[in-house]
């Protein structure tokens, strides 16, 4: 009997001790999007891929964008001070994006990458809106395979429209 109620106790207190480290866990604060010229940020393309968009991308969860927050964007944020995933959609075309660009195809997307600061920036150039996906390094794979899973099923391939070689 008093091994059933010291086990009782037990159970009790360590329910509450993990109950009590969820609830000081540090909530992450809305990620700040820097706005940049998207102009089809507010296209019926854009709001399908939105509409399309993940709650998690691997290790990262949806996050609240930051006041004012550009049209046509979206993060997820890993818990701890890890830098997000950004995705932008709507922007002009890549100005690297020229003929003879590498591009990386991803389930059926076609990805073009630019680097900047530990950062990489892929760019899906197969859609009929230009789609930034900006990931931290160290990410993975994860995020780019659940985008582009998410831009497959809601916007259509197009014919790639690079611009001039430099």
């Amino acid at each position: 009997m008093i091994a059933a109620i010291i086990v009782a106790v037990a159970a009790a207190v360590a329910v509450l001790a993990i109950a009590g480290i969820r609830q000081s866990a540090p909530q992450n604060e809305p990620v700040r999007i820097a706005s940049v010229p998207a102009p089809k940020a507010d296209s019926p393309e854009c709001e399908a891929l939105l509409a399309a968009l993940p709650d998690q991308l691997g290790d990262y969860r949806r996050a609240e964008a930051a006041d004012p927050a550009p049209a046509g964007t979206a993060a997820w944020q890993a818990r701890g001070d890890a830098e997000p995933v950004i995705l932008r959609c709507g922007l002009d075309r890549p100005v690297e994006f020229v003929v003879g660009a590498p591009l990386q195809v991803v389930d059926a997307v076609q990805w073009f990458e630019v680097t900047d600061a530990g950062r990489s920036t892929w760019f899906a150039v197969d859609r009929p809106v230009y789609i930034a996906l900006t990931l931290p390094s160290g990410s993975g794979p994860t995020p780019i395979q659940q985008i582009s899973a998410a831009v497959s099923k809601s916007l259509p391939a197009t014919p790639i429209t690079p611009g001039p070689p430099r």
